[in-house]
């Protein structure tokens, strides 16, 4: 895409963090935006501070894991705009850190649910509209997790592995169709957002967040991932790569370089047949980069 005044862009997620960046970006652009969250109060201030700056927004409170929800905000999306141009499905969790014997199916449904379905909502809702204008583009945020394969998070790296081969699959699809509709494949490492404290909206039936209540030092734990977290990239900066990614058809999305050697590494045990080495978490791989 190359014309963004008066076009119209989905954000899920949109109620902080990257979502969020992505719609202030896109709405900087001249673009009418959708901004979808699952947090109502949050999402009325974005969508009320994006606003503010003359653009055209609405709010549209949307669980991205129901079906139902999803379609509801294709439909309010046209019902506001009449189309849809660009569609970022960025929704995401981060679920337990519980070694894989101990999660529970309530655990896995809630991460898949949100990263994994809630993307496959976003192509089913949105991608037939793209195609049948042939204009637009598709964003699916999957993580530096979709390449990689560390210790604990387990529903969080089989999530983002599905959502890059799903994004590369409708990357041939559409290739293959001769379609003008592109995609992105957006692969951050680790970013200033509050994806660590996700459990704030997990279900009841989810027992295991990211730092488990019951440890006697998880307040303490908590701060050190915010402040972890706080030093990261910002996702204004990320916002800036996807919208270079939309204008020019670059399909992955990398916002870093600390994880290209782990992503080397599996590639090659995986071409020679060799099995996986021992690895330690994804925080001990930022840390090493």
């Amino acid at each position: 895409m190359d014309q963004f005044e008066g076009k119209v862009a989905v954000v899920t997620g949109a109620a902080s963090g990257m979502g969020l960046e992505f719609a202030r970006r896109f709405a900087a652009e001249g673009m009418k935006v959708v901004m979808a969250d699952v947090e109502a109060p949050a999402l009325d201030a974005a969508v009320a501070e994006v606003s503010g700056t003359g653009a055209e927004a609405v709010a549209v409170v949307t669980d991205v894991s129901d079906a139902t929800s999803m379609d509801r905000l294709g439909a309010a999306t046209i019902d506001a705009f009449g189309s849809v141009h660009v569609v970022c499905n960025n929704a995401g969790v981060s679920g337990s850190s519980a070694p894989t014997a101990e999660l529970t199916s309530a655990d896995w449904a809630w991460v898949l649910g949100v990263n994994l379905w809630g993307v496959i909502h976003g192509h089913r809702v949105f991608q037939p509209l793209l195609m049948a204008q042939n204009e637009g583009h598709i964003v699916n945020t999957a993580s530096m997790a979709g390449h990689t394969s560390f210790n604990s998070l387990a529903p969080y790296h089989v999530s983002k592995h599905g959502v890059v081969t799903l994004s590369e699959v409708v990357y041939n699809e559409l290739a293959a169709a001769g379609s003008k509709v592109g995609i992105s494949c957006l692969c951050p490492g680790f970013v200033n957002t509050k994806i660590a404290e996700s459990d704030r909206n997990q279900p009841e039936s989810v027992s295991r967040p990211l730092i488990a209540d019951e440890e006697a030092n998880a307040g303490e734990l908590r701060a050190m991932v915010r402040d972890f977290f706080a030093l990261q990239q910002s996702p204004e900066q990320v916002a800036g790569l996807v919208f270079d990614a939309v204008r020019t058809q670059k399909f992955y999305v990398f916002t870093d370089d600390v994880w290209r050697s782990a992503i080397a590494e599996r590639q090659a045990d995986i071409a020679e047949g060799r099995n996986p080495r021992p690895r330690g978490s994804m925080f001990d791989e930022s840390i090493r980069g």
